[in-house]
């Protein structure tokens, strides 16, 4: 009986559709009347057809709304990669330890239970492995929070020459950092690679977001309206219809399986800057306009310095500097471009700026420092950064014309906001961004320096330098 079962197994390895009909008493049982959803047959035939093509990675996004089914197509995937091939090897994760020991990792013992070949495997809290002796390392997989801080658990998924399976469940959450060390397991030779992730479509930025835009060539994408599938919550779903509205953005995450025009937290959406890319202003309805300078020098050595203008309702990017020590080189660069640009002010960030405030001080420059966690003028924001930004997208709504910059984009639209204890807005800091694993949004915030101050327009406005000669740093 056993080696009858491991040849039925071994038959389907190649098969996923046939493995989810065979391996479960559907029609039995408390799945009596049960039976896959057809995206779930889908998708596992978009699998079975992947390993048709030798050495072809198979990558699937799932966009979906609540209630699809998402969490058994997960068991069934894994109890399909472990049953079917020996020395599996495989992890699944999610956006929260909460979520994967509480939903993703439970649904898998459910249909261990129910699985025809149960006994072969040993399910466990944190793993499911082989009892074959000698192979409880080397075929398995297992459950794992991610944590930016410890991606060894990913970075070591390697099973030359066999099978490797990865699940990323509510994938809008997981940090950047866990995809870019999760690829390195893409790159064995001559080895089967699965690669799934799940998830209610929440932000519109990250890596899961790129599966279905910048990076659409590379994944198979779907989004799955829960609407559309028949274990869904329909009298729930009606009541949101009519609270909230079809075109919501909370429809769209909660049951359409679309992206927002703003992630729920989003501060900026995609939209606005996506506008603001199209504006175009003339000369003429600018060069009246005082031209303003932001500074945002780098506070970590993989930052940069970056040095942005804004003159009425056009903005540049003049400068990015790699992050060095030398204030005085920086300065003399700020000073030459102050001067080029006949700039009325120049604001720096006082976090890592006060260096270069300094020395442009004892050269007689009149900047301007910012502390970012300042008193705004407006007790609407928690503090001078959110004010800036908060002054920022209102400019870009109304009459900005941003330049077609793709850092620009990520950083505008990166950060979250949100309303603090003091029932203040706040927004998101560099550094909870990169623990999202979001790079620090050194343009953006050098654009946002620009509104720290109110400015009056001057004859310098119109090409009077501040000095006789525009300063060079070289002479």
């Amino acid at each position: 009986m056993r080696r009858e079962l491991i040849e039925f197994l071994a038959a389907l390895a190649y098969d996923p559709v046939a493995f989810v009909y065979g391996a479960f008493p559907w029609g039995e049982g408390d799945l009596k009347g049960q039976e896959p959803q057809v995206w779930q047959l889908d998708l596992l035939a978009d699998v079975r057809d992947g390993l048709k093509v030798p050495g072809q990675v198979i990558r699937e996004a799932v966009a979906s709304g609540h209630g699809i089914g998402k969490s058994a197509l997960v068991a069934w995937l894994v109890l399909w990669a472990i049953a079917t091939h020996e020395d599996t090897r495989g992890v699944v994760t999610a956006n929260t330890d909460t979520q994967l020991k509480s939903k993703t990792w439970p649904e898998l013992a459910r249909w261990y239970e129910r699985f025809i070949a149960k006994e072969l495997f040993t399910y466990t809290a944190t793993a499911i492995f082989s009892n074959e002796p000698g192979h409880e390392r080397t075929w398995r997989v297992d459950a794992i929070p991610w944590n930016e801080h410890h991606s060894e658990s990913f970075a070591g998924l390697h099973n030359q020459g066999k099978r490797i399976l990865l699940v990323f469940d509510e994938a809008s959450a997981i940090a950047n950092v866990i995809w870019e060390v999760a690829e390195g397991a893409l790159t064995d030779r001559d080895t089967e690679v699965v690669w799934c992730a799940f998830g209610n479509p929440t932000r519109t930025s990250g890596r899961f977001y790129d599966c279905f835009h910048r990076d659409r060539a590379l994944w198979h994408t779907r989004q799955v309206d829960s609407r559309s599938v028949a274990i869904s919550n329909k009298e729930l779903i009606a009541e949101w219809a009519r609270t909230r509205g079809e075109d919501s953005d909370f429809f769209k995450v909660r049951v359409r399986g679309v992206f927002p025009s703003a992630s729920e937290l989003q501060f900026i959406s995609s939209a606005l800057v996506e506008a603001a890319v199209q504006r175009v202003v003339h000369p003429h309805e600018f060069d009246f306009a005082p031209a303003v300078i932001g500074v945002d020098p780098a506070w970590t050595g993989e930052d940069s310095l970056e040095v942005f203008l804004r003159q009425g309702s056009m903005c540049r990017h003049l400068a990015s500097y790699e992050k060095n020590d030398d204030d005085v080189y920086m300065a003399e660069r700020i000073a030459y471009l102050e001067d080029k640009y006949h700039a009325v002010s120049v604001n720096i960030d006082q976090g890592y700026g006060t260096g270069i405030y300094s020395v442009g001080r004892n050269m007689g420059r009149a900047w301007h420092l910012v502390s970012f966690a300042g008193k705004p003028r407006d007790d609407y924001y928690a503090n001078k950064r959110a004010e800036m930004w908060g002054d920022m997208k209102e400019w870009i709504k109304s009459v900005g014309a941003l330049p077609d910059d793709e850092e620009l984009r990520d950083d505008l639209t990166g950060p979250e906001a949100f309303v603090n204890g003091s029932g203040r807005l706040q927004l998101e800091s560099k550094a909870d961004m990169k623990k999202r694993g979001l790079a620090s949004p050194n343009k953006a915030d050098a654009l946002a320096l620009t509104f720290a101050f109110p400015v009056r327009a001057s004859p310098r406005a119109r090409g009077a330098a501040m000095c006789n000669t525009v300063y060079d740093p070289f002479a």
